[in-house]
């Protein structure tokens, strides 16, 4: 009885994989695509489309400035402008950072941010005459660096802007978690 029993699990295992296995597609049923590589339905990348920057925001004014640290061994100042966040439908955080030197010197940029794939980039920076944006300075999407002291789109991308690959939530509540130093690592406990 315990053999026929495990004579008919093996053929029943036998009939299973037989079932499983692979029968070549003929030359008039291949295609392009290599069907030996498996991915996730959350890991496809589907053709990315930035949203049209119509307008850069007004330049930064002191009263609207949201400081936020970023290393405790660098001498700048970093502050993103409240005003200026803006949560875009194509995953992009955009913003205006202001970073100050000891000397009280600025250096102000309009930027964003894409959650899907940790990168920057620069869209406007101050004009020579501080009176408004230069188009001119504008770069192409980068990794984001982590290592700089300096590394401020690291700080905003892991503990404001984004999580799970996705903007954090909307502008108002960004500007809330940076005012009120309600950084991301913060928010578990």
């Amino acid at each position: 009885m315990k053999a026929t029993t495990l004579a008919m699990a093996a053929l029943a295992a036998c009939a299973v994989l037989a079932g499983c296995s692979h029968t070549p597609k003929s030359h008039t049923e291949a295609s392009d695509k290599d069907e030996s590589t498996f991915t996730y339905l959350l890991e496809r990348q589907s053709k990315w489309t930035e949203n049209k920057l119509d307008a850069l925001p007004p330049l930064p004014q002191s009263a609207n400035l949201l400081p936020f640290e970023v290393s405790q061994n660098t001498p700048l100042r970093f502050a993103v402008d409240a005003k200026s966040i803006d949560v875009g439908s194509d995953g992009v955080v955009r913003y205006t950072i202001v970073v100050t030197s000891p000397s009280g010197a600025q250096n102000i940029n309009y930027e964003g941010i894409r959650c899907d794939n940790y990168e920057w980039r620069q869209y406007a920076g101050l004009n020579a005459d501080h009176n408004g944006w230069d188009s001119s300075v504008a770069t192409r999407w980068r990794r984001i660096e982590n290592g700089d002291l300096n590394a401020y789109q690291a700080t905003l991308y892991k503990d404001y802007f984004c999580a799970n690959k996705l903007p954090a939530a909307s502008a108002k509540t960004i500007v809330n978690n940076i005012r009120y130093g309600r950084t991301a690592a913060s928010l578990i406990h």
